[in-house]
């Protein structure tokens, strides 16, 4: 059963004299193992241009996260279909992340801070992948990792928060990454002309027939997780140059740079 432990009041200060909603100095004690015991947080990330698009993404899996001290909180960045959140922080460095707990007392935590991607190349790198899971380190579609440095730390209610039990981890994500080898994960940026000229999107995708299955939510076959979750079922083919094949990997939504593509080779 996981625990949630209830922030305490003495390590934090109230904001503006209102009750409920502190700040903190530094991650540690009872604020550290709240966030370690959550199976799943949320990024926010936006351009400086005022009509860009601003980002929120979640993120899980086992071994994915880390907190390196009381101030600076890493995750691993996995293969999937856009780069926003790396885009952002490489521009502007802005970053923000929160926690909810979904059982026990209602908490929301919340870090704003400094995000940087860090690359494989970076001599960063190898110091970094220790924080992360063995089954994290080798995965072949672990594209950079993202360091926050937090700002401003606080909590506040979790009142309207819906109570929700954890079940398991996907694994889908993984599944559908499996198929790719280093070589074609990181691929050639010149490879990406050459995807529209073979008929495919540039995710790969070969449009098939519909499925006859009731819901698209079903356990999926390796053959139907590019993309991922997307009905009606396709059939697909593992893609050479999966990176390169992704309009908003390498270039974000807004024109930022995303993702260096071809993508540096792995260090460690």
């Amino acid at each position: 059963m996981i625990r949630f432990l209830t922030l305490g009041r003495r390590r934090g200060r109230t904001e503006n004299g209102r009750k409920g909603k502190k700040t903190y100095e530094r991650i540690d004690g009872r604020l550290r193992a709240f966030i370690e015991e959550q199976k799943v947080f949320f990024t926010a990330t936006a351009p400086l241009v005022g009509d860009g698009h601003v980002n929120v993404s979640p993120k899980g899996l086992d071994g994915s996260s880390a907190l390196l001290d009381d101030r600076t909180f890493a995750y691993a960045d996995l293969g999937g279909s856009g780069a926003e959140t790396i885009a952002h922080p490489r521009e502007n460095g802005r970053i923000a992340l929160m926690w909810c707990a979904f059982t026990g007392p209602p908490t929301v935590v919340r870090v704003h801070g400094r995000g940087e991607p860090v690359f494989r190349d970076d001599p960063r790198w190898r110091d970094l992948l220790p924080y992360f899971s063995e089954d994290i380190r080798r995965r072949t579609d672990l594209r950079a990792v993202i360091v926050v440095t937090a700002e401003r730390i606080s909590d506040s209610c979790g009142f309207a928060v819906p109570e929700m039990d954890f079940r398991a981890e996907r694994p889908l994500h993984t599944q559908r990454f499996s198929r790719e080898t280093e070589e074609s994960f990181r691929g050639r940026a010149d490879r990406r002309a050459g995807v529209a000229g073979r008929g495919l999107s540039p995710g790969g995708v070969v449009v098939g027939r519909r499925s006859s299955a009731a819901s698209p939510f079903s356990a999926l076959p390796d053959s139907a997780l590019d993309p991922l979750l997307s009905p009606p079922r396709l059939s697909v083919r593992p893609l050479s140059d999966y990176c390169a094949g992704k309009p908003h990997v390498g270039t974000s939504l807004d024109g930022l740079p995303g993702l260096p593509l071809p993508l540096p080779p792995r260090t460690s």
